[in-house]
């Protein structure tokens, strides 16, 4: 019986060529987005799925609140935290500690290599599915000064020759290798190049008192596994017994504890994660928008495939009307018609492989995040989901089209395959079916082109925006631990390079640095983003100061800073002045963070507000402080050159003279700013596929119904013909219902879009300019103007027709 439905459905599908071809490449259009969110989804679901009991792993998060205004929930944890859960939480299997700031260059004999890892416990391999290959994992972490070195790690250092037990060099400290571990895989949330053993960390920081304190939260991770069947209330309430005894000994500072499953972190909510890696992440809540919207595509296409299959049904309905006569009942012609609907899903679906096959190297590069989150491989799994996404998307295209036909009328279909057979079948009495799915899509497809072309203006507005001070032409160099003293030497000496400074930090791309500050009110305390610059980095980025001056100290050490320039929304916060900046020279303020506490430092000059922070943030309270030789270096260097390519390479072979091992990291700072808006920018490129992908899927739907009503409209074309109609009339008969459908689909989609920008995206930034008219109105232009192409040429064409041919057997 199958096998006779599909050798049916081929055949219909050779006698009318066209149209299923229009609803092969219509839905395989549709469908290779489909395939690409199936692919990503299952990448992204795959992360951490290679430990042997990730079920019942979790890690320990922290909800804080800082100084009673700052808070948030962060993945990382303190060192303090694990041992305590290690000593009074009954209930766990096991605790593992990591801590996350291992970066040091590894040096074997001449062999000189960055390494980044973690510190971490032996129950880390015991928690955390991580193979080795040398060495024993209950011991290898144990002592201090050993190190565990992936595979990878282990030939760039000894070739292939042996490591276990042979001594690396970091600083001046030897490690020995105790073991060699399997790489970690693609999909693990952590990456690292070794482990190394915490004992090590405990011994270096011995004497710094914050290192194992409750709050010292931002660089440690707490991994639990708990035995099956756990109690998680009991277990949850004996971390909020810690939380709060230890909360007690705090004065600024709250900390709830909280497990988050293993499987969650990648895929879950958005966690802080201050001073440590941030690891791949994707929100819930952006799978489901960019599935929504792949799902309106896939619709579009299917509403296509009811629209064509009725359209040209009028030649099979003799076909229906025998199978009925003869015996078939309703059942069998809806899987008549399903199967058929399978089978140009099917064949879509090899059409739509190879688009997904064009198409995943775009998606992989448009953005670096994406780059380093998924590899959307053709696993096995993949290909069954392709397939049961085929079959899917098969029945829900056909079932319309099963439910009109079985339900037609074996007498009606006998008699006659024009218009009235087609309103015998329910559903079709007021052609509201066909109506209802064009302004459906329609108003999808213009949400899509307008909010793609709104999205594109604010982009650009973002990228061009005015920041407060000057980016262009400035390279940002990274020093990499180096002393830029001879860097700056030699960068001085270039012609090309006419000013020079020193920063800690890149601000207005989404980098943070800042610490606690109060004026005159001990209890008034908040905190203030800052970055520390040396004398020169004012001038070179083109700061405003509106009272004082630049700094007059070099301070050697963050200790003897004593100096601080702060921004007008800094006095504004403290009312500093009472409106008058030049009042606020010579103030004394006191600041605090992990490295000063309680520093005095004085206000020499007042500058003009600028965005610290990305321009979704609101401007402020900022102050910069003098660079010291202690702090982490960034060079800027402003270029003027006629070939900027040729400069650069001049720059990094200065650099490999200075630096053989680390490569050279440098990028302009337009460029930093256009990279930290990238999710922005890919969210853009992926609706403006997505509406190029709906118009044309759209206008394929209404070369359907223009087909549709032609046809069963002909012979009344003819007669008016006869009767004396002219061609512009009869264009105007035919297409004023399509240009009123178009109509009602704009009065819905330009106000939903206007709306959705003005009261839900552009909200979260505040510095966003206005949405034009030109904006709204330039997609439904284009898509007026398909839409007369499509209608005009088939209108012209029945209106065109011999009445004689089409009346002669009347």
């Amino acid at each position: 019986m199958l096998g006779s439905y599909f050798k049916t459905s081929g055949r219909s599908l050779m006698r009318n060529k066209l149209f299923s071809s229009i609803n092969i490449v219509g839905l395989a259009i549709s469908m290779s987005v489909g395939l690409l969110l199936i692919a990503f989804v299952l990448d992204l679901l795959s992360y951490d799925k290679f430990h042997k009991n990730g079920k019942r792993i979790y890690r320990i998060t922290n909800i804080a609140t800082f100084k009673g205004e700052q808070s948030g929930k962060f993945g990382s944890t303190s060192i303090k935290t694990g041992k305590l859960i290690r000593e009074k939480v009954t209930g766990i299997e096991e605790v593992a500690i990591m801590r996350s700031d291992f970066s040091q260059d590894a040096r074997v004999g001449d062999n000189v290599l960055p390494i980044k890892g973690f510190w971490a416990e032996p129950s880390l391999f015991r928690t955390l599915t991580f193979p080795m290959l040398e060495g024993n994992p209950e011991t290898a972490l144990k002592d201090p000064y050993s190190i565990v070195l992936t595979e990878t790690a282990a030939k760039k250092l000894f070739g292939n020759g042996p490591a276990l037990g042979k001594a690396i060099k970091f600083d001046t400290l030897d490690y020995q290798v105790s073991g060699v571990m399997k790489d970690v895989p693609f999909f693990s949330h952590i990456q690292f190049e070794a482990l190394v053993s915490l004992s090590t960390a405990e011994q270096l920081n011995r004497n710094d008192k914050n290192f194992e304190k409750w709050a010292s939260m931002w660089s440690n991770y707490v991994y639990l596994l708990l035995p099956e069947h756990a109690d998680m209330t009991a277990i949850q309430s004996q971390l909020d017994a810690i939380a709060k005894q230890e909360n007690r000994a705090e004065e600024s500072t709250r900390i709830q504890l909280e497990l988050l499953p293993l499987h969650n972190i990648v895929v879950g909510e958005d966690l802080g994660r201050s001073m440590g890696p941030t690891g791949p992440h994707m929100p819930p809540v952006v799978l489901l928008i960019l599935g929504g919207l792949a799902l309106v595509v896939i619709l579009s296409a299917c509403f296509n495939y009811t629209n064509l299959s009725i359209a040209r049904g009028m030649r099979r309905f003799k076909e229906v009307g025998l199978r009925k006569a003869i015996g078939a009942g309703k059942s069998q012609v809806r899987q008549q018609f399903l199967a058929e609907a399978v089978l140009i899903s099917l064949a879509a679906l090899f059409l739509s492989f190879f688009i997904f096959l064009i198409l995943r190297p775009q998606l992989i590069s448009m953005a670096p995040e994406i780059q380093r989150m998924v590899k959307l491989d053709l696993t096995p799994s993949v290909i069954v989901a392709f397939i049961v996404f085929s079959v899917a998307v098969g029945v829900i295209a056909g079932f319309m089209p099963a439910m009109f036909f079985s339900k037609t009328s074996a007498i009606h279909a006998l008699r006659n395959v024009s218009a009235p057979a087609f309103r015998s079948a329910k559903g079709f009495t007021h052609v509201t079916l066909r109506r209802t799915l064009a302004v459906i899509q329609y108003t999808v497809t213009l949400i899509f082109i307008t909010t793609t072309a709104i999205g594109y203006v604010q982009y650009k507005n973002i990228l061009a925006f005015d920041l407060g001070f000057n980016t262009e032409n400035i390279l940002n160099i990274n020093m990499q631990d180096n002393k830029p003293d001879e860097l700056l030497k030699e960068l001085g000496e270039m012609p090309e390079v006419t000013a020079l400074s020193r920063s800690m930090i890149i601000t207005s791309v989404g980098n943070a640095w800042g610490g606690y500050m109060k004026y005159k009110d001990s209890r008034d305390s908040v905190l203030v983003m800052t970055n520390n610059v040396d004398e020169n980095y004012l001038p070179v980025h083109g700061y405003k100061l509106i009272a004082g001056g630049n700094f007059m100290t070099r301070p050697t050490t963050a200790r003897g800073a004593g100096e601080v320039i702060v921004n007008q929304q800094f006095l504004k916060r403290f009312n500093i002045g009472t409106g008058d900046p030049e009042k606020a020279i010579g103030e004394e303020i006191t600041f605090s963070n992990f490295r000063v506490n309680g520093q005095k430092m004085t206000i020499v000059g007042v500058m003009k507000d600028f965005h610290y922070g990305k321009v979704d943030n609101l401007i402020g309270p900022v102050a910069f402080m003098p660079w010291t030789p202690g702090d982490r270096a960034i060079i800027n260097a402003k270029i003027r050159s006629s070939d900027m390519q040729a400069t650069i390479a001049k720059i990094e072979s200065t650099w490999k003279k200075i630096d053989r091992v680390h490569p050279f990291e440098a990028e302009f700072y337009d460029e930093s700013i256009e990279e930290a808006y990238s999710e922005f920018s890919a969210m853009i490129k992926i609706i403006g596929f997505l509406s190029f992908l709906a118009i044309s899927i759209a206008s394929m739907g209404l070369f359907g119904m223009v087909v549709f009503t032609t046809e069963t409209r002909l012979k009344e074309i003819g007669i008016r013909k006869v009767m004396g109609a002219g061609s512009g009339s009869l264009v105007y008969l035919l297409s004023h219902g399509f240009l009123s459908l178009l109509s009602i689909s704009a009065l819905i989609a330009l106000p939903v879009t206007y709306f959705f920008f003005e009261n839900v995206v552009l909200t979260r930034f505040p510095y966003h300019t206005p949405v034009q008219v030109v904006e709204m109105f330039v997609g439904l232009l284009a898509v007026l103007l398909i839409a007369i192409i499509m209608i005009g040429s088939q209108t012209m064409k029945a209106a065109a027709s011999n009445p004689a041919e089409v009346l002669k057997n009347e």
